[in-house]
């Protein structure tokens, strides 16, 4: 595929804003994508090189997460296993049943999301509040989370790291610092495995995902430094701001495009 360094005056500024949302509360997708579309890319290759520069944006985010002890290993592997296993078996079932009933149901979905989000308290448990211990119940929610958020992102994806974090904050319990570096760490590792798809097949383009990758490590660096001293309140507005633009995009895809 032809590009032209222009291109990266618009999709650049999109990857940092996009860099720092994902950081704070995930969802950077939402506007990281439409970045390289609006760009001109086609779809696959927007996909595949918009996977370059998340998984070197949010490399950053989760090796500042790591160090500040907010990813639990233990936790974290088992939740990448079936995250990745989940993700295998959406991909399939996206060959076979069509994304429009999704969306359908994502309409009802993401407002009773946002009204959990703006009301929950479980979202305001903060790192210095919360247990050291996992509990049982906490590692079961939390697997299961892995494995439908993973299923959601191969089936459809968007908002899979927003919806990840607020499942593990609220009924999994844990603080909203693991619940992001667990989200982050997750997410990591099915960028990455969808990135080596995209790559072997030709559809990413390296020299702009990695302009544009040094834009969301910037980006991504502010974010987790802006979530480390805000915590839970960095989390309600931008999570707000994610879904609003989610919603957005479904009633666009299902009545405009």
């Amino acid at each position: 595929m032809d590009w032209q360094i222009s291109q990266l005056f618009i999709i650049c500024p999109l990857i940092f804003i996009g860099g720092v949302v994902d950081a704070i509360g995930g969802g950077g997708g939402l506007i990281t994508l439409p970045a390289y579309i609006i760009a001109g890319f086609p779809v696959h290759f927007a996909i595949g090189t918009n996977k370059i520069s998340s998984v070197m944006g949010t490399s950053i985010a989760l090796t500042k997460f790591i160090r500040d002890g907010y990813v639990p290993f233990k936790l974290a592997i088992v939740g990448v296993i079936f995250a990745m296993l989940g993700s295998s078996l959406g991909a399939e079932t996206a060959l076979l049943i069509s994304d429009y009933y999704f969306k359908i149901l994502m309409l009802v979905i993401l407002p009773v999301t946002a009204y959990y989000v703006f009301k929950s308290q479980n979202l305001m448990i903060e790192e210095k509040n919360s247990s050291s211990l996992i509990t049982n119940r906490t590692f079961i929610v939390c697997v299961l989370v892995a494995f439908f958020m993973g299923f959601y992102d191969g089936f459809y994806g968007p908002g899979a790291g927003t919806f990840m974090l607020l499942l593990m904050a609220g009924a999994g319990r844990l603080s909203i610092q693991k619940a992001n570096g667990t989200a982050k760490a997750i997410n990591f590792t099915t960028n990455l495995a969808a990135l080596a798809v995209y790559f072997t097949n030709g559809k990413a383009i390296i020299p702009i995902g990695i302009t544009a990758g040094l834009f969301s490590i910037a980006g991504n660096y502010i974010g987790a430094k802006f979530f480390e001293h805000n915590g839970a309140k960095a989390v309600r507005p931008i999570i707000g701001v994610v879904l609003s633009l989610f919603f957005v995009r479904i009633i666009y895809d299902l009545f405009f495009n």
